[in-house]
């Protein structure tokens, strides 16, 4: 009979198609941990895996063991969360995964006030873009992801708990960044820096601007900060979210921020988790605890 061990082992090399790293994963030795793959392989009488020294290969067969290993792993893990709540809420390992244009801004708000009243919660964070961590929700390796709506969600629970809009920012020596507040068809597409492609911050802008065609939208920044050096440096004009206004333009006082008077919320902030994970009580905790930060912390919102 096959055991937890080897069915980590396995799920490890299939995530590393290498067995030293594999091992090292698992804290074990590469030839305890092939012995394990090997006699696996021999109980099951199936070759899961195609090796030599070169590469690691998962065979056909080997796919649809991988793929039921990775159910059996996520269930065990949801009987020891099950067997956790007996013990006091967000005192275990929790793997919180986080998009990176909300990880900047949110992470040194609500970090402080989790290990405050969550002092036995280890708490693992993993950043990545959304369909990865999508991914990862559902194979198991992370339990719960906070991300931008929208983005496909059957096949998950979704916990709202932020709402907020977007803001256009200039240089001062631009005549429109006087204004209140600025129409998205007043912004001049030649110069607006978005996000590359992949990243859903730019779907969502996108949406809220009512921008179908992009091929105008000539310059792409992998992140936020970098948006905001090439507007300091007179390169264009960018968006970006409401909570990360604050921080990006701290230390830039030549640039200026005007709200996107379009129909709103532009982005939806939200918990996720898989539909039968079981930690039910530890994300009313972390809502609880999201909401209440957002609201009380004065730098987050923008008058």
């Amino acid at each position: 009979m096959i055991t937890i061990k080897q069915i980590n082992y396995a799920l490890a090399v299939a995530e590393t198609l290498h067995f030293k790293k594999a091992a090292e994963k698992c804290f074990v030795s590469p030839s305890t941990l092939s012995n394990a793959i090997t006699e696996m392989e021999a109980q099951l009488g199936v070759q899961i895996f195609e090796r030599n020294n070169k590469n690691v290969i998962v065979t056909k067969l080997g796919s649809l063991v991988i793929e039921k290993a990775q159910g059996i792993k996520t269930d065990i893990d949801d009987i020891n969360k099950i067997c956790e709540l007996n013990s006091e809420p967000l005192s275990s390992k929790i793997s919180l995964g986080i998009i990176p244009t909300i990880g900047p801004f949110l992470l040194p708000v609500l970090l402080p006030k989790i290990k405050k009243d969550f002092p036995n919660l280890t708490l693992n964070i993993v950043e990545a873009q959304t369909d990865v961590l999508l991914r990862k929700i559902s194979s198991g390796e992370i339990e719960l992801a906070i991300l931008a709506l929208p983005f496909e969600t059957s096949g998950f629970n979704v916990y709202k708990f932020w709402i907020e809009n977007f803001f256009w920012i200039s240089r001062k020596e631009d005549p429109r960044s006087r204004k209140k507040s600025i129409k998205a068809k007043e912004l001049d597409l030649d110069e607006l820096i978005m996000l590359e492609e992949g990243n859903c911050l730019k779907d969502h802008i996108l949406n809220a601007c009512k921008i179908k065609n992009t091929s105008k939208i000539t310059f792409n920044a992998s992140t936020l900060s970098t948006s905001i050096e090439l507007v300091k440096g007179g390169i264009g004009t960018t968006l970006v979210p409401e909570m990360a206004v604050n921080k990006l333009l701290s230390a830039n006082p030549e640039l200026a921020k005007t709200k996107l008077d379009e129909k709103g919320p532009h982005r939806e902030i939200a918990l996720v988790s898989r539909m039968n994970y079981s930690g039910e009580r530890d994300i009313d905790k972390l809502i609880h605890l999201f909401t209440k930060e957002l609201e009380d912390h004065k730098n987050i919102k923008v008058s």
